[in-house]
C-alpha cells in the first residue's frame, strides 16, 4: 500500500519514523511486555514517558523555569472556558482579537463569565488578514489579552505579537505549535491541541506562567482549574497516555532528526515558499490571504469557480493528494503543510496543480 500526501488541517499526517517506531513498540514498550495503551498511568514506566515528554518539550522550546507544562484533555476548545475562569478574577475584563472562528468562539465563551472586549476583528474581509492594533483601545486593567496566533481555517498568522505591557498575553497556538521557535517568556499562557504538529487528537499542551496559577474563580470546575493539574503533575486523573507517548516520539524526532525548531522553521519556510510562489504566478489558482499575514502552516486557495474547485479536489484525491477541500466559510481548497509534510509532498502537489491548470485552461 502506498501512503498518500495528507493535507488535512487536523488530525494531520505524522512523521513516518514516529509511526514506524510506535508500530514496533505496539505490543512491547522497551521490554515492559505491554503496550503503552495498556500500562497503568501510575507505573514507573509511564512516569518515565511523561517526564521525558516534558523534558524534551522544555528543551526544544527553551521554556523558562517559571512556567508549568500541563498535559490536558478536552480539546483546545475547553481552554475557551478555562482561560477566563483561571485568569479573569481581578478586574473581570479581558481583550480579544477576532481573527477567525476559534478566536470568535473563545470570546463568546469567555463572555459568559467575564467582560470579554473585542478590540479588533478581521471578519469584514472573511478573516483574510490580521488587523492592525491600536494600544489606545486596549483595556488598561484587563486580566489578560487573547489571540489565536495561527488561524487554521483562514491561513493567517501573527508575525508580530501585540504589545500588551503588564497584561498577560494568552495565545491559542494549536496550528503553529512547534513549527518555529517561540519566545515563551512573552506570554502568560500558550496552549495547543496536539493533533496538528505533535501527536494524535486527545491531548492539549498548556504552558502557563506560575504566577497565573491558583487564582481560579470559586465556580471553576476542579478539572478546569490549572492548579489541579499543576499540583498533580498532570496526573490528577488518567491522562491521554498513548497520545503523550507519541508526543514524546515526535519531540525526539524534532530534536534528533530535524535538529530543533530553527531547522524546522527553515524547512517550513521552504515548503510554504514553493506553494505561495506557484499561487502568485498562476493564472488559475490564487491565495486568499494578504501576503504579509500568510501562514506557514495553512494555505487556502481558490480558482474562483466552484465547479472547477470541486473538480480539482476530486482529481487531486485520485492522485494521492487528500483532504484539500477548503473550509465552508472560505470555499475552494486548503493545503495544511504541517511539520511532518515533506518538501517532496509540496513539490508534487504544485506539479499536479500546474498540470491541472494546463488541462483546464
Amino acid at each position: 500500500m502506498s501512503r498518500v500526501y495528507n493535507f488535512s488541517a487536523g488530525p494531520s499526517m505524522m512523521p513516518e519514523k514516529v509511526l514506524k517506531q510506535a508500530a514496533a513498540e505496539m505490543l512491547d514498550y522497551q521490554g515492559s511486555g505491554q503496550s503503552v495503551m495498556e500500562m497503568s498511568h501510575r507505573s514507573k514506566v509511564f512516569q518515565g514517558i511523561i517526564d521525558s515528554a516534558e523534558s524534551l518539550l522544555r528543551e526544544v522550546m527553551n521554556i523558562p523555569d517559571n512556567y508549568k507544562v500541563l498535559f490536558l484533555q478536552g480539546g483546545a476548545s475547553t481552554q475557551f472556558t478555562a482561560i477566563p475562569m483561571n485568569l479573569g478574577t481581578k478586574s473581570g475584563k479581558a481583550d480579544y482579537v477576532l481573527t477567525g472562528q476559534w478566536a470568535t468562539k473563545a470570546q463568546k465563551e469567555a463572555a459568559r463569565y467575564i467582560q470579554a472586549n473585542v478590540v479588533a476583528s478581521s471578519k469584514d474581509k472573511t478573516f483574510s488578514y490580521i488587523p492592525k492594533l491600536d494600544p489606545d483601545t486596549f483595556t488598561k486593567d484587563a486580566d489578560y489579552f487573547y489571540i489565536c496566533m495561527n488561524n487554521t481555517i483562514y491561513g493567517t498568522v501573527y508575525h508580530e505579537l501585540p504589545q500588551t505591557g503588564d497584561v498577560p498575553l494568552v495565545a491559542d497556538v494549536s496550528s503553529c505549535f512547534l513549527s518555529t521557535p517561540l519566545d515563551v517568556s512573552k506570554f502568560g499562557v500558550i496552549y495547543a491541541g496536539a493533533q496538528k504538529n505533535m501527536a494524535p487528537a486527545g491531548l492539549v499542551i498548556a504552558i502557563i506562567r506560575e504566577d497565573l496559577i491558583g487564582n481560579a474563580m470559586d465556580i471553576c470546575p476542579t478539572m478546569l482549574n490549572f492548579k489541579t493539574h499543576a499540583d498533580n503533575g498532570s496526573m490528577f486523573n488518567t491522562p491521554p497516555c498513548w497520545t503523550i507517548y507519541i508526543a514524546k516520539l515526535v519531540l525526539e524526532w524534532l530534536k534528533n532528526d530535524i535538529g530543533g525548531l530553527e531547522n524546522m522553521k527553515k524547512i517550513n519556510e521552504t515548503k510554504a515558499a514553493i506553494l505561495y510562489n506557484f499561487l502568485d504566478n498562476s493564472n488559475m489558482f490564487k491565495g486568499t490571504v494578504v501576503p504579509e499575514d500568510r501562514s506557514l502552516m495553512n494555505v487556502p486557495f481558490i480558482t474562483g469557480n466552484e465547479e472547477l474547485d470541486a473538480k480539482f479536489v476530486k482529481e487531486a484525491t485520485a492522485n494521492g493528494f487528500v483532504n484539500l477541500k477548503g473550509h465552508r466559510t472560505v470555499g475552494g481548497m486548503r493545503a495544511s503543510i504541517y511539520n511532518a509534510m515533506p518538501i517532496e509532498g509540496v513539490e508534487k502537489l504544485v506539479a499536479f496543480m500546474g498540470e491541472f491548470e494546463k488541462a483546464n485552461s
